[in-house]
């Protein structure tokens, strides 16, 4: 896995990032829904940014979008969310597995089929119409693969208008899952796929470096998130008065800046809260050697609670398996390679706990 290049796609510690945020799209809807469309008269900035805006207003989706990503390259992320696709396939799940680790692709080792000939580049370039174009059998029925190998460095920086338009075709797909295996780091495009998602999935290796990246990357999506939110509602005023005025009012975690547009206006306040809310990402705890390592999901859901005043889902906590690295030297899938390996039974509860979530709300309870 290749860690993202740093430079300018990287966001700061503001609602206002440099690259266009397309509300909506990082808005997802788990029922239909009317459009969230604010007023013209609240709609900021320029015709470009009209049009974004109705443009990804679109109904919900047919199926379940799932994203795995993470801070840092090395933890697993690719084998986990091919694994997953897998144990979903197996239930009997139409899955589209889509490797969105944009130029440094590798999804299809993982799953041991060779790179497809059509890839993402072909979608993105428009030598085909449609996503499902370019989707390919991966070697299990009822599983598919968008392949993102041999693509070039074009596809790995798409423009802005490209990126919606794959954001936008996900959701067109004809099956029960969409499970997208992201890029490392934080760059715009990795958090508005990770945003994108109805369950965006956190992987980190119980280690200090892993759970500090690890926080760095659910703390950008949380202000990318606050900046489409803000862009939707037209309250990029408030929430500006609320960070410039940090020291004076106290304000110390990004809940507490919730609460102070809240007071200054309560009804922005109530949208910022919903909408901020229906941000609850799920946590997986990958290469765990003891119950100490476990421990650290809770950890961080605590954490995360505590300094956000948001909900994390925590998945559950995958053990050190000498089955993984054998399987990967053969080009096999652990679950197909080992289906009796403690990965393999680790996989089959973290999809018991999706399905779980999918069709039920409320708070998580913490997971042993």
């Amino acid at each position: 896995m290749t860690e993202s290049r740093p430079g300018n796609d990287s966001p700061r510690e503001s609602p206002s990032p440099g690259e266009p945020v397309s509300p909506s799209l990082l808005l997802p809807v788990k029922e239909p829904a009317a459009p969230i469309v604010p007023p013209e008269a609240r709609v900021a900035g320029s015709e470009k940014k009209r049009r974004l805006v109705r443009a990804a207003s679109v109904p919900t989706r047919p199926g379940c979008v799932l994203a795995v990503g993470g801070g840092k390259g090395g933890i697993g992320k690719s084998l986990i969310a091919a694994n997953l696709g897998i144990e979903l396939a197996r239930r009997g799940k139409r899955v589209v597995l889509i490797d969105a680790d944009l130029g440094g692709a590798n999804l299809h080792t993982c799953l041991g089929v060779q790179p497809p000939k059509v890839t993402l580049s072909d979608f993105i370039d428009r030598k085909v119409g449609k996503l499902n174009q370019v989707v390919v059998p991966a070697g299990l029925p009822n599983l598919g693969l968008v392949s993102g190998a041999l693509d070039s460095l074009d596809v790995a920086n798409p423009r802005h208008g490209e990126k919606v338009k794959l954001l936008r075709n996900l959701r067109a797909l004809p099956v029960d899952f969409v499970l997208l295996d992201l890029g490392a780091g934080t760059s715009y495009n990795v958090l508005d796929f990770f945003l994108t998602a109805d369950h965006g999935i956190l992987v980190l290796v119980p280690e200090p470096t892993s759970v500090e990246n690890g926080y760095r990357f659910i703390k950008a999506a949380f202000f990318r998130r606050l900046a489409a939110i803000q862009a939707v509602y037209g309250i990029e005023d408030l929430v500006t008065e609320a960070m410039s005025r940090r020291q004076e009012n106290g304000i110390k975690t990004p809940y507490e800046v919730i609460a102070a547009v809240h007071e200054r206006d309560p009804a922005a306040g109530e949208n910022l809260e919903r909408e901020m809310g229906r941000f609850r990402p799920g946590l997986i705890v990958n290469q765990a050697r003891s119950d100490t390592d476990r421990e650290v999901g809770n950890a961080v859901v605590a954490a995360w609670h505590k300094y956000f005043g948001l909900e994390m889902d925590y998945l559950g906590a995958i053990g050190y398996d000498d089955e993984v690295w054998k399987a990967v030297r053969k080009r096999r899938p652990v679950l197909l390679e080992s289906p009796g390996s403690e990965t393999a039974v680790a996989m089959a509860r973290i999809a018991d706990r999706l399905l779980q979530l999918d069709g039920t709300s409320g708070p998580a309870q913490a997971v042993r």
